[in-house]
């Protein structure tokens, strides 16, 4: 028999650690090539760690809400070594740091059809607290599986299939209960409490999104600065053509789409805010990849347009709406997340008038798009109603300064001000 070692994954360029948010496997478990492990989190993706080898479980080597560094030993699994050779050639080296491709998962979910059903903390939670037999409820996530939402919809409206017995939760398997915080992980904070207060566990990707901007807030001295851009033109042509799009396209012309095509032209006039800090060198990045954010009920994914300078206004629509619909699917994968440059936030979706992000870490800067609010506004003396909007940017002062960075917002605010349906072409 040999022993193989399975190593905690780099899920990401800029990852340097996970969270084992789950265990799926125990001690005498048999596993199978790409059996999945464990659930693990990181402040950018929730993955499955699949097996590299056939063999039995033999020892778990961290704890679940454990944090460990990429490379560290997760697991050993004990190889037959007749099949090692045949079985596991070609496979990666337990001396090496990578496994083969993560599976993203559902973040609200965590259900596989060949295996016994098992539901998310969330929503084992929610039907818990109110008597809920998960067994008489319809999903209407992915492959069926039951949301948090589908739980909130059912307590709204009082109807809730009772479970036969006290807890909804007390036949549940033990892989099926939420894990407890490793206290050995996380650094006591006194903070007093008073009657009424509601404590609540820190989950492991909420511990992974801290410690990512913990880290670029201590190492990027931030500065901001935000310029107001009147938005009419773009907001009159996005309005005439939308209707005949969606019938034409299958999929929404957004305003965040021209933002975007905006962003990337103008850094390629200045490249510098395409750049990384990296000590003693910056790096300026020739490839303009643009990350922007979708969230979902509970977590925050960052997936990167590609050559967004190479994209017309409708190539970067399909990709917005494409990735956006893989977050909310689960089907996001590790590499859709990798080679961000330059970070573009449509915080105006929420309403957002004015923010200052946090920069994604190891880049250099982000733009928060904002809402685009009717203003009243002096042109030529006069008072007119225009569709305005701020774009706020932050950036790392090691790498830019503001006279750059004017620069740059000053040409992504021409570009807006200047779309038109003589000189704007989508396609």
């Amino acid at each position: 028999m040999a022993m193989e070692l399975m190593k905690m994954p780099q899920l990401g360029e800029s990852v340097t650690e996970g969270t084992i948010s789950k265990w799926l496997v125990k001690p005498g478990d048999h596993v199978t090539k790409y059996d999945p492990l464990a659930e693990v989190m990181t402040d950018k993706v929730n993955a499955e760690v699949p097996s590299s080898f056939t063999g039995i479980i033999k020892e778990l080597k961290a704890d679940e809400n454990q944090t460990l560094a990429v490379g560290e030993v997760i697991c050993s699994i004990e190889v037959e070594t007749a099949k090692t050779d045949n079985e596991n050639a070609g496979q990666i080296s337990h001396n090496e740091e990578k496994v083969d491709a993560p599976v993203i998962r559902d973040v609200q979910q965590a259900a596989e059809p060949s295996r016994k059903a098992r539901y998310s903390p969330a929503v084992l939670k929610l039907s818990q607290e109110h008597g809920i037999d998960l067994s008489k409820v319809k999903g209407t996530g992915n492959e069926g599986r039951i949301t948090r939402k589908d739980l909130l919809k059912l307590v709204e409206s009082g109807n809730l299939p009772k479970a036969d017995e006290p807890s909804a939760i007390s036949d549940a398997a033990p892989e099926e209960i939420a894990p407890q915080v490793n206290r050995q992980t996380s650094p006591v904070t006194n903070v007093p409490t008073a009657a009424g207060d509601k404590e609540i566990p820190v989950t492991g990707i909420r511990k992974a999104i801290a410690s990512n901007m913990l880290k670029s807030k201590h190492e990027i001295p931030h500065a901001w600065t935000m310029v107001e851009v009147d938005a009419s033109n773009m907001v009159k042509l996005r309005d005439n053509l939308k209707s005949d799009f969606k019938q034409k396209e299958g999929y929404n012309l957004t305003y965040f789409a021209f933002f975007v095509k905006a962003v990337a032209q103008a850094l390629t006039e200045f490249p510098e805010l395409n750049s990384m800090w990296a000590g003693e060198k910056i790096v300026q990045k020739k490839e303009i990849n643009i990350s922007i954010a979708v969230a979902t009920e509970d977590a925050l994914f960052v997936p990167v347009i590609k050559n967004a300078d190479e994209k017309s206004i409708k190539g970067i629509a399909r990709e917005i709406q494409e990735l956006a619909s893989k977050v909310k699917l689960g089907k996001l994968k590790a590499e859709d997340m990798q080679g961000g440059t330059f970070t573009v936030n449509n915080t105006g979706s929420f309403g957002s008038v004015q923010s200052m992000g946090i920069i994604n870490y190891p880049q250099a800067a982000i733009l928060q798009v904002e809402t685009i609010v009717k203003r009243p506004v002096v042109i030529n003396d006069m008072i007119a109603v225009r569709d305005m909007v701020n774009l706020c940017l932050s950036l790392d002062h090691r790498v830019l300064d503001g006279l750059v960075c004017g620069r740059f917002l000053a040409r992504v605010k021409e570009i807006i001000e200047k779309i038109s349906k003589d000189n704007t072409s989508i396609y």
